[in-house]
C-alpha cells in the first residue's frame, strides 16, 4: 500500500505500526552512543590546499570492492570551504585510514562539498555539490550530485535543479545494484527521491522526484542557509526521518522508498526546545536511536555549544554531548559497526576544522 502526506492521520497510525512491530537495530548492543563518549582522537581534516570547515562523513563499507583508493573502515570527510574560509566553494574529500589522512579527491571549482557524502556497496563515493561564488547565500547555486569511482575520479554526475537545489546533505538506501539517494534540498525546502541502477561500471537513474516539501528555508549569513539537513533512513520499517533546522524538530516520512508523489512534510516525532539547537545533520546509529547535531543558528544556548543529541525513534531525549565549547562546531556524523562488535563513530568539529573519532567496545 503506498501512503501520500497529506492523509496526516493515515501516516502516524501507519508509522506507530511501523515502529511497534520492528524489532531493534541494535548490532553493537550499546544503550546510548553519545551518552558513552569519552576522549576523542582528533585528526585535523584540512588538506594541502587548505579547505576548511569539513562537513560530511563517510565510512567505507566492509565488502567494499578492492583494487583503489579506499579500503573497508576507512573514513571520507567533505570540506565545504576553501582556504580563504568562503562557504560553499570547498573542493576537497580527504581520507582517514588508521588515523592517517590523505587526499582522496580534489575537483575544480565552482564547488562546494557539503554534508551529503556516502561510499556505496558498487565501488562509488557520491557527494553533494553546493556552490557559491563568493560564500554568500546569495550567489548559492542549485547544485549536484557526483559519483566518484574508488579512485578519486569523477564518474558521474547528476544536475537537475527539479530535485537538486541546494543538496545540503543526503542519506541512501544502498541495495547493491539499486540505490535511492534521499536528497534534502535547502534552497526550496524540499525533500527528493533518486532511484539509482548501479553496476560496477555504470551509473544510470531511473527515477527522480520530490516526495516531501513545505520546511522552511531562509539564507543566514552564518550558516549560509537554513532548512532541511540531516535525512535518516530505517529500510526495516520505510521510514524516512529529516531533520528542519528552521522548525529546529524532527519529522518522519513513512513508506519513503514507494511514495509516488509529494505531499507536504512528514509528522513531526520530536522537537525540543532545551536540547534542539538548530537541528542539523542526522544518522541512524546502529544501536537504533537517532542522532542529531545542533547549528546553533536556531535558539541557541550558550551553555549547550556544538551538541550531538541522541534520542529515540518515539521522540524520548537520551544524551547530548559537545564536540566544542564554542557554538557552532557540530555538523557532519557517522557511526559503523566493526566485524568484532565494536562501533565507531566520527563527528566533525566545523571550528578547529578536525574529525573526532571514538571506539565503543560491544557491550558499552
Amino acid at each position: 500500500m503506498n501512503y501520500t502526506l497529506k492523509n496526516k492521520s493515515a501516516l502516524l497510525s501507519a508509522a506507530l505500526l511501523l515502529t511497534a512491530v520492528a524489532p531493534t537495530l541494535s548490532a553493537a548492543k550499546i544503550d546510548s552512543i553519545v551518552g558513552d563518549l569519552g576522549t576523542p582522537q582528533v585528526l585535523s581534516t584540512v588538506p594541502a590546499n587548505g579547505d576548511v570547515n569539513p562537513y560530511g562523513v563517510a565510512f567505507v563499507p566492509f565488502g567494499f570492492p578492492q583494487g583503489g583508493l579506499l579500503k573497508p573502515g576507512d573514513i571520507l570527510v567533505s570540506n565545504f570551504n576553501n582556504n580563504q574560509n568562503l562557504q560553499g566553494t570547498g573542493t576537497t574529500i580527504v581520507k582517514f585510514e588508521n588515523g592517517a589522512k590523505s587526499v582522496f579527491f580534489q575537483g575544480q571549482a565552482p564547488m562546494g562539498l557539503s554534508t551529503g557524502l556516502a561510499v556505496l556497496r558498487k565501488g562509488f563515493v557520491l557527494v553533494a555539490n553546493f556552490p557559491t561564488t563568493d560564500g554568500t547565500s546569495t550567489t548559492a547555486q542549485p547544485g549536484s550530485l557526483i559519483a566518484l569511482d574508488k579512485n578519486g575520479n569523477v564518474f558521474w554526475t547528476l544536475a537537475d535543479p527539479n530535485v537538486i537545489n541546494g543538496p545540503w546533505d543526503f542519506t541512501v538506501n544502498d541495495q547493491g545494484n539499486w540505490v535511492q539517494v534521499f536528497v534534502s534540498n535547502v534552497l526550496t525546502g524540499t525533500v527528493s527521491r533518486i532511484d539509482l541502477l548501479v553496476t560496477a561500471n555504470s551509473i544510470s537513474e531511473t527515477d527522480a522526484r520530490v516526495i516531501s516539501s513545505g520546511y522552511g528555508h531562509r539564507g543566514d549569513p552564518a550558516a549560509l542557509e537554513v532548512g532541511p539537513t540531516g535525512l535518516a533512513y530505517d529500510n526495516f520499517r520505510d521510514i524516512l526521518y529529516v531533520s528542519a533546522s528552521f522548525e529546529n524538530a524532527v519529522y518522519a516520512v513513512p513508506n519513503a522508498s514507494h511514495i509516488r508523489q509529494d505531499g507536504g512534510t512528514g509528522f513531526r516525532i520530536y522537537q525540543d526546545s532545551l536540547h534542539l539547537h538548530g537541528a542539523l545533520a542526522m544518522i541512524l546509529a546502529p544501536n537504533g536511536h537517532l542522532i542529531v547535531s545542533n547549528s546553533d543558528v536556531v535558539n541557541g544556548a550558550v551553555g549547550q555549544p556544538s551538541e550531538l543529541v541522541e534520542f529515540n525513534v518515539y521522540g524520548q531525549f537520551i544524551a547530548e554531548y559537545s564536540v566544542d565549547p564554542n557554538q557552532g562546531g557540530s555538523f557532519g556524523l557517522n557511526a559503523q559497526v566493526q566485524p568484532n562488535g565494536d562501533t565507531v563513530f566520527a563527528a566533525v568539529d566545523d571550528n578547529t576544522s578536525s574529525l573526532l573519532v571514538w571506539t565503543l567496545q560491544k557491550g558499552e
